[in-house]
């Protein structure tokens, strides 16, 4: 596939492929919580007559190879893959395509929409265990906190990394899917220690678990956010310890809920200079094991 067919790919129905349903329409603009980032109002514009998209949040958007690349974080030769592979398989969730956004479900209604048929321990899934090596998380770590969801959705049944939120919901991911159950909430996990590490997704806690492992570190508290929506309702857990630490993403949500935080205490502590240069834990890990390989190949070189 090349770039001027991908780029003809429906990004509306490319959207819903991957969960993610309009919370509105106006004329030829759809209007979506941002799949890239957390946020509680919609600021992610499709435009169906030039078939573009931009994210206010972020200030970024493009076709959809800029979109695939920003959604899975590669490359564009993988993101040509991956859309060729949306139209292989014809995976697209049925959406309605009346104008009339009344007759949209929400966003809500998409998470009650998606039901868990089973969760399974280990995760042995092929895909699952290659979405894990590619995102750098050892199945061990995985598998310590998160299990093997089937999921129904539309008539159709996948299979994803679940993590479990406080409220009973599921976090959901694999290399074609980015949703939660409902009820979406936060996850916290007590270990009755004085300091507490907050992340804003599960992912950058399972690389915080990969890296601490080989350090062994002070016991911690964990809070996963699972959506900075819960950011600032959050707080007065957070400051029930002697030292928050940090690890949101580098975009303005995150920064803004960081500045709104050290305002508040000098107990916050902004981590996320540990990977300054990369949007998140996560990101940083992938990249710094990319250049460690890229350094080894070019040793054996010489």
């Amino acid at each position: 596939m090349n770039c001027a067919s991908a780029n003809a790919t429906d990004l509306v129905d490319y959207l819903s492929s991957l969960g993610h349903q309009p919370a509105k329409i106006r004329n030829i603009d759809y209007w979506y919580l941002s799949p890239l980032r957390d946020e509680s109002e919609p600021s992610f514009k499709v435009n169906r007559a030039k078939n573009v998209w931009f994210d206010h949040g972020i200030g970024q958007g493009g076709k959809a190879i800029d979109f695939v690349m920003h959604y899975f974080k590669c490359p564009i030769t993988e993101a040509l893959n991956k859309i060729s592979l949306f139209h292989r398989q014809n995976i697209t969730v049925s959406v309605k395509k009346s104008r009339d956004s009344t007759d949209l479900p929400s966003p809500r209604n998409i998470e009650s929409a998606i039901k868990i048929v089973s969760l399974n321990e280990p995760i042995t899934e092929t895909n699952l265990l290659h979405y894990l090596e590619k995102r750098r998380v050892p199945v061990e770590t995985a598998n310590a906190y998160c299990k093997q969801a089937s999921y129904t959705l539309n008539d159709k049944t996948y299979t994803a990394i679940s993590f479990k939120n406080a409220a009973g919901g599921y976090e959901l991911r694999s290399e074609y899917f980015k949703r939660s159950t409902a009820p979406k909430y936060v996850t916290y996990f007590d270990n009755k220690a004085t300091n507490i590490a907050v992340f804003e997704g599960f992912f950058d806690f399972l690389t915080y678990q990969t890296i601490v492992v080989q350090h062994a570190p002070n016991l911690t508290n964990f809070l996963i956010l699972n959506s900075l929506a819960f950011f600032e309702r959050s707080l007065l857990l957070m400051e029930k310890h002697d030292r928050v630490h940090l690890y949101l993403d580098h975009d303005n949500t995150g920064r803004k809920c960081t500045k709104i935080a050290e305002q508040r205490s000098s107990k916050f502590i902004d981590e996320s200079k540990v990977y300054k240069g990369c949007k998140d834990l996560n990101e940083w890990i992938m990249k710094r094991e990319l250049e460690q390989k890229k350094a080894q190949s070019l040793r054996l070189r010489l």
